[in-house]
């Protein structure tokens, strides 16, 4: 669980998923039209991607992935994005951790 914060904690926006994913590259795609450049780590790619999996399904990710951090804060995952981006507030927290700006 260590690792899956101190990455998710390395740039304002960490997107946790899989190469395979559809919802996972919906989500990059979403965060990416507003400006801003994630941190991508694809799990099925990585050599401990199934620790970092378990990691995250301990953190509360159900599914796992996608997994989004923003200002090294677990916000969740497609439905949690989506959720903020309908009620228009995905944005201001995307400026709030300088991931973009105005």
């Amino acid at each position: 669980m260590d690792m899956v914060m101190k990455l998710g904690a390395q740039s304002p926006v960490v997107i946790f998923s899989s190469s395979t994913c559809c919802m996972s590259h919906t989500i990059e795609t979403l965060i990416r039209n507003f400006g801003a450049n994630p941190t991508i780590y694809e799990l099925d790619r990585l050599q401990n991607g199934r620790e970092l999996e378990k990691a995250l399904i301990e953190l509360g990710c159900q599914p796992s992935f996608p997994a989004v951090f923003i200002g090294n804060e677990l916000v969740g995952g497609s439905n949690e994005i989506m959720s903020l981006n309908i009620r228009g507030k995905l944005k201001q927290l995307l400026i709030r951790a300088n991931a973009i700006w105005v």
